[in-house]
């Protein structure tokens, strides 16, 4: 099963923790989603996403659906990055 691991800071941790947003987005798509908060840095955070390739995952960031998530999470997109597990 393919993994992608995703790391960025975002405004508020409490609030991304408890969003649904991860869940509506990707649940539908069959991917399941571990969080990761950085102890040294509690607005750098990651995500274990599994059943997604890059090329599916970088598809559904073009949806209005994506864009809307990530903006109510809080993600500042310009700390964004996507490993791909090989």
């Amino acid at each position: 099963m393919p993994a992608l691991l995703v790391v960025h800071d975002v405004n508020d941790v409490d609030h991304w923790l408890k969003s649904p947003k991860r869940q509506e987005l990707m649940g539908p798509h069959g991917y399941t989603v571990r969080t990761f908060v950085d102890p040294a840095d509690p607005s750098r955070v990651g995500l274990i996403i599994e059943g997604a390739t890059r090329e599916d995952f970088e598809e559904l960031l073009k949806s209005q659906e994506a864009l809307d998530a990530i903006t109510y999470d809080g993600v500042r997109a310009d700390t964004f990055r996507l490993l791909e597990e090989r």
